[in-house]
Formats: structure tokens, C-alpha cells, sequence
């Protein structure tokens, strides 16, 4: 059994930080911009892939695949059968995100579900017939900021960062549309997998060439139809503190809201939501008192905001589709 690291030392985070930003970023490119030697930068990433530190994948962008319905669920839970709960859930092929909150009876989730039968069958079925579970509410969303993805816990400067990945568009409606091929399945497959699958051994899975694989993945990650991730504890990376905060905003300033939240240092995740709270952002920041900042400083100015649940996070069980050791 692999077993993942406790600490990182300065260089292991800036590297892993980058890779957190550029998942399929060469060690070129990487030991380029970190101002390292492309010798240190493979030397030390082999060894944070190899335990099982960094876990490099991909996550489908539901906004691109018509069929599929993005669902933010908060299950209330018996405190004493929690954990089973959340890791019965991140069990499931179609949960993203699975989190225990800070009150020690509620689960945050995120579900990619297929199609309007799986959520009703969700919904009406199977958290019904689940004994722990004594209530939820859903909140579908309705549309992602892709600034957010941009975190790296500060360890990157403004220009380090500019260098490994240019700006997202805001609105991910803005992006080239997506047309779909046969071989995309399987190349989707294969990066969940591994996010740093080689051309040839995508092309070799999907049946086709390197060159084929190499253009439907550069097709697949311009239409934004897929995010490439790299998967770590946060708080390898400084963030002892990470927290959901789920926003009540005036429609209208929906999206003046979101924009200045979604570019925030401290915001991993931005999304619109359907619900009483119609913006769930999800923070890693030093500790408790950045935390407190930053709900003072970039949330309470914004006049828009009505109310705010914070919420802090006990434990993660999956993130980006993979669950934790």
C-alpha cells in the first residue's frame, strides 16, 4: 500500500502547486517556470506520483454533455453512522466531491448523474431508503466560473502562474463548441485514470494513433468539455483550513458576485446554484483567521450578498472523482 506524504518540503510544494494548476504540464515547462533544473523537477514528481501524493485525472464538464446533471446535495446524517454513509457514497461511480462538514452530522456531495432517471432514482429511491439519512436538500448547478481552478495556495506568483496556464474564459458558455467522436469515450476513460496518460498509451486504448489521441484531447480541453486535475491534500500545500460557504445573492448580481470570488486566491471551486443559496464556493485558505478574512474583506463588500452559511470541512473522502487514502 502506497503511502502518502505528511509534509512537503518548499520545493515539493511549489512543484506540486504548478501541477495542481497544469496538470498535463511538461517537466520542461514546470522546471521553466519554477526556475529549477528539468532534472530536479522529474526526480522529485516521480517520487509524489509514485506514493500516491499527487494522483493526476480528469472530470467531465456537465455543461458540455447534454445528458448529464450536476447536483450539490447536503445529507444530514446520524453523527454515528457518518463516515459509512460518506464513503458509501464516494463508492459510487457518479459522486465528484464527497465531504464531511464541520458540524459532524452533515455531508456535502457533488453528483454527476446520468440523466433525469438516475437523479430521480437518487432522489425518490435511494436516500429515502437509506436509514441514516434524515434529510437533504439539492442544489443543481447551473453554471461553473473556471477562475477558481486557478488555485495553487500562493505558492505561484501572478506571472508564474500566467506562464503554465493563461486566464480561463469566465462564462464557460463562451468556449468552442464540443462535437463529440467515437473515440472520445475512451480517451475520457483513460485520463480519469491517469490525467498524464501518454498519447500513445490513450491512442493504444482508444484504438487509434497518438496523433488522433493528441488532437481529441486538445479538442476536448478547448471546447471545455474536460478538466484535467491533479488530486493532493491541500494542506500539504499550507491550507489547513477549507470551508464551504454556500451565498445568497440578488439574481440580478449573480454574476457580479461570482467573478471577483471565482479570481480570489483563497476559492477553489465557484458555481451557480439553483436553491435558497445560488453560489456555493468552496475556500482553502492558512488557517481560521485568513478564513475570517477573507469573509470580511472579499465576501462582505460585495452588497448583493443577502445571507451566508459557512460551513468548515472535517474530513474529505473524494475529490475530483477519486477518493482518498
Amino acid at each position: 500500500m502506497r503511502i502518502m506524504r505528511q509534509v512537503l518540503d518548499e520545493t515539493d510544494r511549489r512543484i506540486a502547486a504548478a501541477l495542481v494548476a497544469a496538470p498535463r504540464a511538461s517537466w520542461r515547462e514546470v522546471a521553466r517556470c519554477l526556475g529549477l533544473s528539468e532534472r530536479t523537477v522529474v526526480r522529485r514528481v516521480a517520487l509524489l506520483y509514485a506514493d500516491g501524493t499527487l494522483r493526476a485525472t480528469a472530470v467531465r464538464n456537465p455543461a458540455r454533455f447534454s445528458h448529464l446533471i450536476p447536483v450539490a446535495l447536503r445529507i444530514r446524517c446520524r453523527p454515528n453512522k457518518i463516515r459509512q454513509v460518506a464513503q458509501a457514497l464516494a463508492r459510487r461511480p457518479d459522486t465528484v466531491w464527497v465531504d464531511i462538514l464541520g458540524g459532524g452530522d452533515e455531508i456535502s456531495t457533488i453528483f454527476f448523474l446520468e440523466g433525469p432517471e438516475a437523479r430521480n432514482n437518487l432522489l425518490l429511491r435511494d436516500l429515502p431508503a437509506t436509514d441514516a439519512v434524515g434529510s437533504w436538500t439539492a442544489h443543481t448547478l447551473l453554471r461553473v466560473f473556471p477562475t477558481a481552478f486557478r488555485w495553487t495556495a500562493g505558492l505561484l506568483s501572478p506571472a508564474e502562474l500566467d506562464e503554465l496556464v493563461p486566464d480561463p474564459a469566465q462564462p464557460t458558455a463562451s468556449a468552442p463548441s464540443y462535437a463529440p467522436v467515437d473515440v472520445d469515450t475512451a480517451l475520457i476513460a483513460g485520463l480519469t485514470e491517469d490525467g498524464r496518460a501518454t498519447y500513445t498509451d490513450l491512442a493504444r486504448r482508444a484504438g487509434t494513433t497518438a496523433l488522433t489521441a493528441r488532437r481529441r484531447l486538445e479538442a476536448l480541453l478547448d471546447s471545455q468539455a474536460l478538466r484535467l486535475a491533479t488530486e493532493l491534500d491541500l494542506a500539504l500545500l499550507g491550507a489547513q483550513t477549507e470551508a464551504l460557504l454556500w451565498i445568497s445573492v440578488r439574481p440580478g448580481a449573480l454574476q457580479e458576485a461570482a467573478r471577483p470570488l471565482s479570481a480570489h486566491p483563497h476559492v477553489r471551486f465557484c458555481a451557480a446554484t439553483t436553491g435558497l443559496a445560488n453560489l456555493v464556493v468552496a475556500v482553502a485558505a492558512e488557517n481560521l483567521d485568513a478564513l475570517y478574512t477573507f469573509l470580511t474583506d472579499a465576501v462582505g463588500p460585495l452588497e448583493a450578498v443577502t445571507a451566508i452559511d459557512t460551513t468548515p470541512l472535517l474530513a474529505t473522502v473524494k475529490r475530483t472523482g477519486l477518493i482518498r487514502h
